[in-house]
Order: structure tokens, then sequence, then C-alpha cells
């Protein structure tokens, strides 16, 4: 598919964010809701901007939106209807422009871009199922579970769908077949573990999907060990020939009883220069990488 994302891409490597959540809680935002990020959609669209400014200020490319774990059902669950939960779709694309319309007033020509984020169906659920997938459905209810809040995200016009997080090839392909039509690129990116993904499906089977699909620009993964990222690319690129992203979490370790993160991150820039290497286009973070983090990845050493 023909887009300037597209031609973006293939002019040199874009720097993707990092984890927006984490952002909002520096900024002092509770985010314990099975909303996430989302709710602030509906409270506190401001707050939203500012996380996205805060990255590209330290030198991303790209913004990813706040409707990772945006959908009509879960809305409905707040007593949000239809009409207004698509309203709050349109505008994460709209607070995602916004920040950068205000980057771009200090560096008139900076050229800066939009993924809209369509997490999976196990981010409706909020308990942890997008990192097992294999939810029990068929290809055709994933597919409309999907469609009508992409709909929504493409009609807002972000410069790129971010299919991202997805656990299983099931998902994937469903998500594929969603995607068909709307006239916006898309990114597929897997969360992973070791060489396969989530659901325990090899890479080269997971990738092979998107590889002949012409509304995906780019495959890779996201929300994954850094470690695992590099022979990732190696089998995207191999398998597809598509630009590649990578986004993994930082690789702290979430403790679910005690609430905290623990553990050092192993997120460094030179395993950034490794992925990029290995064949990445698009590389940030995921959980757990902040600015300053995307500052040294967007900004790298002359020498390795």
């Amino acid at each position: 598919m023909t887009s300037d994302f597209a031609d973006a891409l293939a002019a040199g490597p874009l720097v993707l964010d990092g984890g927006l959540s984490n952002q909002l809680e520096a900024a002092g935002h509770d985010l314990g809701d099975e909303l996430w990020s989302a709710r602030l959609l509906a409270e506190d669209p401001e707050a939203i901007t500012r996380a996205h400014l805060a990255y590209f200020e330290a030198g991303a490319d790209v913004a990813i939106t706040s409707s990772y774990q945006a959908t009509f059902e879960g809305f409905a669950r707040r007593g949000i209807d239809g009409e207004r939960a698509a309203e709050l779709l349109a505008l994460s694309v709209e607070a995602a422009r916004e920040a950068a319309r205000r980057a771009r007033a200090g560096a008139p020509g900076r050229r800066l871009w939009v993924a809209a984020s369509a997490g999976p169906y196990g981010a409706m659920l909020a308990d942890g199922s997008e990192y097992r997938g294999r939810y029990g459905l068929g290809a055709g209810e994933l597919e409309r579970f999907h469609r009508p809040r992409l709909e929504v995200l493409a009609a807002a016009r972000p410069d790129v769908l971010a299919l991202e997080t997805v656990p299983d090839t099931d998902e994937a392909a469903a998500l594929l077949r969603a995607v068909r039509g709307l006239g916006v690129p898309a990114w597929l990116s897997y969360t992973v573990a070791g060489d396969r993904t989530r659901a325990g499906q090899p890479l080269e089977e997971a990738f092979a999907l998107a590889a002949d699909a012409e509304e995906v620009v780019a495959v890779g993964v996201n929300c994954c060990a850094p470690e695992d990222v590099t022979g990732a690319v190696e089998t995207a690129v191999r398998v597809t020939g598509k630009p590649v992203v990578a986004y993994p979490n930082s690789g702290e370790t979430w403790d679910p009883r005690a609430g905290v993160w623990r553990g050092r991150s192993r997120f460094t820039p030179r395993l950034v220069r490794r992925w990029r290497a290995a064949g990445a286009r698009l590389t940030g973070g995921c959980c757990r990488v902040g600015p300053d983090v995307i500052r040294t990845i967007a900004s790298p050493p002359s020498s390795p």
C-alpha cells in the first residue's frame, strides 16, 4: 500500500515512542482501571496529549495512540454508549495529532506520525489473556469484534494502524481480514516469548500470514523481553521482506501480587542498534520505557 508513512519507512528508520501508561503514571494519573489509559480520553484528554508530546520532544517520530484498551464493549461496561465511544476512539487520534502540532511549532517542517493502536481482544477483557491468546472464539467472531473499532480509527485518518500485542495467529488472521479496504496502512506486531507467539506458534508461521497482505507495511514484535527481539526481527525480515517494527518492554517483571515492577531494565541503546542491524526500521519501547530511554535511541552515539 502506497502512503506517506510507507514512503517514510522506505526512506530510513523511524523512532517510536515508549510506554504511554508509564508516562501518564509519572505525571500522577492513577490507571488502576479496566480501561487503563483509555479512561483519560473521557476524563482528561489533555493529559494524553502532554504524554505524547513528552515523547515527541524526546525525539520520537511516531506516537501510538491511547486506544489500545479502548473498545465499544469496554466503554459499554462503563455506561458509555456507542456514539460516545466512537467519539472517544477518534479523540485518541486527535490527541496525538495535537501533540504533533505542538512539537512542530518549535521545529517547522519536522515530520511526525500517528499510529492508531488496536490492541487484542484480551486487552478488552483486562485479565491478562492478551498474553495467552486462544480465547475460545472463532476467526469470524474476532473479526466482528475488531472491525467496528478499526473502521472508526481509520476514519479519524491516522498515518497507520498499529495492530499490536497480538498473542496468536488466530487473532492475527482475523485482524488481517478486518483491515481490508479501510484505506489506511497497518503494522502487525506480535507479543512473543522466545521464538514463538505467546500462544506457542512458531514465528515463521505467524509472520507468513502477513507476507502478502497489501495493507500491512511492517511486521514485528512488541511488549516482550528485549532479548527476544533480535531473533524475531531476523525471522520477520526473512519470511516477509517487509520493514520490521520492534518495541519491547524494559525487561522488568510485573509482580501482580505486590502490584510492583521488579528487576532492572535490560533495554539499552546497544540492543536497539542490534535490532536495526538485523533489519528493524521502526524501533521504540513498550511498558516501562520512558522518554529518557527514547531520547537515547533517537540520538545514538556516532560509533557502536
